[in-house]
């Protein structure tokens, strides 16, 4: 079926441009209107819909061509955005750049191509005058279909802005939506190639709050609203939650056992694709969040265990003097307990992490072996992974798409699963996966093949009728 849904995309010419603050300013500006928005970020990306979160008080979700194909991308904005007035869609590094950094597969054009988003191009103008319009005729040009329909023009003198926006006008025939200009005041600070968390920036609803007003001053809203509007029908399946190639049939006797997943969200867990944790609610599970830094105890009556990625590293002596909660998650994995552990969660359950200046902190023991850090990033990007045997997720050969981003690394990686690079030659093996316990750097995203999920619930719910766990 046809959907209207009102939307545009934000992208830029490279990472580091402004699109997160600049995304961020216009999310609020629009909330501000009484305008019911919602956000989507393309890429693997985690940080940057925390933001988005903060700004909306609902959850932004990630749209990714290489984890999901078409269809299934166009089924959850439909899911996702029903019953709002506009989607803002924040582009992932620079507009063209994609798979393996010599396609443009999975880039935000070919997000955008794909979903028949309008796109405004966030142009950085600082050191910069004419040059600017070369820029801008690089990108229209290098596609035909760029779909690129304005720009804005960030870091850029007020006096300056009205020649400037002739002369792009003039001349390239593009409308120019706007400006921001350069403000400290409203800077999102850096860590590694992204940003620091949300609940990391203490005066972070004031920053919002002036990036609204500033976007209310120096850009035409209207006109991005006019733009989102003209944005064609998306065509998406009745059943959008589940892609055209997962049978119905066998969710149902799923959605009829209701189980319980402890899930770790804190400040040192926190980076999960919402719509891993939608989708295991789609099949009868109930999300049930706790905190490793905080909580002295397991939530009663779990069937499940999840650790996402996050920073641990930052928080090895609170989590390491949490001693009761590190015994019980650990009796709980031996009891049996179905769990999956990623990046950081991973790192969690080792019996060691080790931080810079060398010093151990104990951690859950489940996973032999430390934790360790390294000097640079030691695998970043979109890996496809490869069953070697049969395990709890699913049977040998059996595939799913994740992506990798740490600086640690570990004595023990495993090697269920073999890692293969989209377009490269670069593969490995890697993950644990013994029994109960699925662990490994690798964030998997279960859309990519929804079996995953599916088997996963399926042993919590064997897990809950052959004997609860119960905290103690």
């Amino acid at each position: 079926m046809q959907r209207s849904i009102p939307r545009l995309m934000i992208a830029a010419p490279s990472s580091g441009g402004g699109k997160t603050t600049v995304t961020c300013g216009l999310l609020q500006a629009f909330i501000n209107r009484g305008i019911e928005t919602i956000s989507f970020k393309c890429g693997p990306d985690y940080i940057d819909p925390m933001f988005h979160t903060e700004v909306l008080g609902l959850k932004s979700r990630n749209l990714d061509l290489f984890f999901t194909d078409m269809q299934t991308t166009n089924n959850l904005i439909c899911k996702n955005a029903k019953g709002f007035d506009l989607a803002v869609i924040e582009g992932v590094m620079g507009y063209y750049d994609g798979l393996a950094g010599i396609s443009t597969d999975a880039s935000s054009y070919d997000l955008a191509k794909k979903t028949k988003t309008p796109v405004v191009l966030l142009i950085d103008c600082k050191g910069k005058s004419v040059s600017v319009l070369a820029e801008i005729k690089g990108f229209l040009e290098l596609r035909p279909d760029s779909n690129i329909k304005g720009v804005l023009l960030n870091r850029l003198n007020a006096m300056f802005y009205p020649d400037l926006k002739k002369l792009i006008e003039m001349e390239l025939g593009i409308e120019v939506f706007g400006y921001v200009p350069q403000r400290q005041d409203v800077s999102l600070e850096s860590r590694h190639l992204g940003l620091v968390t949300a609940k990391e920036i203490g005066n972070l609803r004031n920053i919002l709050n002036c990036l609204a007003e500033q976007m209310e001053e120096s850009v035409d809203l209207d006109g991005l609203l006019k733009l989102a509007n003209s944005a064609k029908s998306i065509v998406c399946e009745v059943k959008e939650c589940i892609p055209g190639n997962w049978r119905i049939d066998e969710l149902t006797h799923i959605q009829e056992d209701k189980v319980r997943i402890g899930v770790a969200m804190d400040q040192a867990f926190c980076f999960y694709y919402q719509d891993n944790l939608d989708l295991f609610t789609e099949l009868g599970a109930e999300i049930v969040p706790f905190s490793p830094l905080e909580d002295k105890t397991l939530p009663s009556n779990l069937h499940g265990l999840l650790f996402g990625g996050g920073y641990p590293e930052l928080y090895l002596e609170k989590l390491s003097s949490n001693k009761s909660l590190l015994k019980e998650i650990k009796q709980a994995i031996s009891n049996g307990i179905p769990c999956l552990a990623e990046c950081g969660g991973f790192m969690y359950l080792h019996e060691w992490i080790q931080d810079r200046d060398g010093k151990q902190a104990s951690m859950v023991g489940s996973i032999k072996g430390v934790s360790y850090p390294t000097d640079k990033l030691g695998r970043f990007g979109y890996i496809t992974l490869t069953a070697n045997r049969d395990n709890l997720f699913c049977k040998k050969g059996k595939i799913i798409r994740g992506h990798e981003f740490h600086y640690w690394d570990s004595t023990n990686t495993g090697d269920c699963f073999h890692a293969q690079k989209p377009l490269r030659k670069r593969q490995w093996d890697c993950m644990i996966a013994e029994g109960n316990l699925v662990a490994g750097y690798p964030h998997l995203h279960y859309y990519s093949n929804p079996y995953f999920a599916h088997n996963y619930i399926k042993a919590c719910i064997k897990y809950k009728k052959e004997g609860e766990y119960i905290a103690k």
